[in-house]
């Protein structure tokens, strides 16, 4: 599980920079207009939110927190896997080192 959060920090860390690089040093408009008039940018960006929403369903599966599914929702939505990579930093290092606990969340003392 140690792995698992010093990877999830290492990205998050990763996201962050990059992001930030982004904004500083690029066109959010202009380049984003270019990636959506390409056939692949918009695979690109299909494939990438189809992840977001597939990360963001087993949030939803393991947070008993309507507010926490919420702002964690709206953060992968926004910032990406920096969001997602913080997620999983966070939640390994809740989970005591319990795998169970990691995948399942709250739901994990119901069987």
């Amino acid at each position: 599980m140690k792995a698992v959060a010093a990877i999830a920090c290492v990205l998050f860390l990763l996201m962050s920079f990059v992001i930030g690089y982004a904004l500083i040093h690029g066109n959010f408009n202009a380049e984003g207009n270019v990636l959506t008039g390409l056939p692949w940018g918009i695979v690109s960006l299909v494939d990438l939110y189809t992840g977001f929403t597939l990360f963001v369903l087993w949030i939803f599966f393991r947070e008993r927190s309507v507010w926490a599914k919420v702002i964690w929702m709206v953060a992968v939505m926004a910032l990406g896997f920096a969001a997602g990579s913080l997620y999983v930093f966070v939640t390994a290092l809740r989970s005591g080192g319990d795998w169970r606990t990691f995948w399942m969340g709250a739901r994990a003392n119901h069987d």
